[in-house]
């Protein structure tokens, strides 16, 4: 989360509940963390909460590649496709509702 998301998601009012449950190990380890971060324990949940969603996001649709990597992306992009007969008998048949 970037400076500016944290500001912002901190300054709005704050109009839709959250409630999960947790066993009494794991709140106590939520709760030390948030002190030693001094915050309180919904905003250290929310925050490593909104964090942890906007990774699996990201893992989703971003992926990176060193320049090797990345040339060898491009070249297979830009490679002519490969033949592949069982995609050409699809494309030739004709669809059901046609």
């Amino acid at each position: 989360m970037s400076d500016s998301d944290l500001e912002a998601s901190t300054n709005q009012t704050r109009d839709v509940k959250i409630n999960i449950r947790a066993k009494q190990g794991q709140r106590d380890l939520i709760d030390t963390a948030a002190q030693l971060q001094g915050k309180s324990r919904s905003e250290f949940m929310l925050e490593s909460a909104y964090q942890r969603a906007q990774e699996v996001i990201l893992d989703q649709t971003f992926f990176g590649l060193d320049e090797a990597k990345f040339q060898q992306f491009i070249e297979l992009l830009d490679a002519p496709p490969a033949q592949n007969e069982k995609l050409h008998a699809l494309i030739r048949t004709k669809a059901p509702w046609d």
